[in-house]
């Protein structure tokens, strides 16, 4: 196998596993959901940053889920520890 297919390999194997890892995270989830669907229902006002704490708990635990993530809360250059392995 090329040194190319291997990384792939590598790659593929990590993107099966993310399912399983990312249900951990299941009722941080549902808080962010039920925060959201509240402040979107009838009368609700949908704000900037109205759901950040439960935002931030479900962030922490996907980085937490996939062995990484970057200590900026909108840091969209970081690569994730398990991409790197």
């Amino acid at each position: 196998m090329s040194a190319n297919g291997a990384v792939w390999g590598r790659v593929r194997s990590r993107l099966r596993a993310f399912p399983e890892r990312l249900a951990a995270c299941g009722a941080e989830a549902a808080a962010y959901g039920r925060c959201v669907q509240a402040s979107t229902a009838p009368g609700g006002r949908l704000s900037k940053d109205l759901c950040a704490r439960e935002f931030q708990a479900l962030r922490s635990c996907f980085a937490a889920a996939v062995g990484g993530g970057c200590s900026e809360l909108r840091s969209h250059h970081c690569t994730p520890a398990w991409a790197t392995e």
